[in-house]
């Protein structure tokens, strides 16, 4: 039986050129081989992936980091809160202002500059968490700081200011006595330090009175007094709102400020308040902004010293 006839004939094509042929000719990496190079190619691709990520990471981070603004939280009562929050507030609760309602205003990037002592970067948002009625024993109960603490990042500020509700003796439900306002104070304090926060301490704001011979007094006892003391235990920021609105309302003058800051309005006048108003404590607008200002510029005087 004759076997089938190979053709070995490798005479060239007229087509092709002579380094066609070599190209025929030159010899193919095995399958393990070619394998191996695609591995080895895949490697090398995910590596500089790999490291490109890293690299995205790191910008991203240090782009984020530098335009997170800071927070300014405010842990306090009803003279700072903020009751625009709250539903209908033009018809149930207006000219009613809380001096925390009307702080954002004070941090404008042409007036950062004034409180670099404390923040360093372009942006601030104010966190207004005051609650009207609440002392430190009831904003902390209510899990009101509890709040602010899961939130709170490195840098961001909390000035504390309570006062008012800790010292009401006939409110058993809010009442706080010196000792364990200066405990709560202490745990704030302390917390907000392990959030990497900066705590502020801050004396109550006066009420509009008692007035003697044309000199408002401080309203407050010892409280304020309590703060201060907290304040040199642990080396806190501090600002003496107390001394400061009492100054302040004595050079506005009695006549003055209980009509244009505090909430003694005149009958039909206000929706929310039609047979008018008597109140010596909280504010209308002019008021809230008067010691929103007398709280920035307390803030200006402090510095976060390394």
């Amino acid at each position: 039986m004759k076997r089938p006839r190979q053709n070995f004939d490798t005479k060239e094509d007229d087509s092709k050129t002579k380094n066609d042929n070599v190209a025929f000719f030159k010899p193919h990496p095995s399958g393990e081989v070619r394998r191996g190079l695609q591995i080895i190619n895949k490697m090398k691709n995910y590596t500089s992936f790999a490291f490109l990520l890293i690299v995205a990471g790191l910008i991203s981070g240090m782009v984020s980091e530098k335009k997170r603004p800071v927070k300014v939280f405010l842990a306090g009562d009803s003279t700072c809160a903020n009751y625009e929050l709250e539903d209908d507030y033009q018809s149930k609760r207006f000219p009613l202002t809380g001096w925390g309602q009307v702080f954002q205003q004070y941090f404008r990037k042409d007036s950062l500059k004034e409180v670099s002592g404390l923040i360093k970067v372009d942006s601030v948002v104010v966190d207004d968490r005051a609650k009207g009625g609440r002392s430190t024993r009831t904003f902390f109960q209510e899990g009101r700081w509890r709040a602010i603490y899961s939130e709170l990042q490195p840098g961001d500020l909390v000035i504390i200011s309570f006062g008012h509700n800790d010292a009401a003796k006939d409110k058993t439900e809010r009442y706080v006595d010196i000792d364990g306002y200066k405990e709560f104070l202490r745990l704030y304090v302390s917390q907000t330090r392990q959030k990497g926060g900066i705590p502020v301490l801050m004396t109550p704001v006066n009420r509009n009175y008692p007035w003697e011979e044309g000199v408002l007094k401080s309203c407050h006892g010892e409280y304020p007094q309590a703060v201060k003391d907290i304040a040199a235990e642990m080396n806190v920021l501090l600002i003496d709102l107390t001394q400061l609105s009492c100054e302040h309302f004595t050079k506005m003058g009695q006549d003055f400020v209980s009509e244009k800051y505090f909430m003694n309005l005149p009958a039909k006048t206000y929706t929310a308040y039609p047979d008018g108003q008597k109140d010596n404590t909280h504010f209308q607008p002019a008021g809230a902004n008067a010691v929103a200002q007398l709280v920035f510029d307390g803030l200006k005087k402090l510095e976060i010293k390394n």
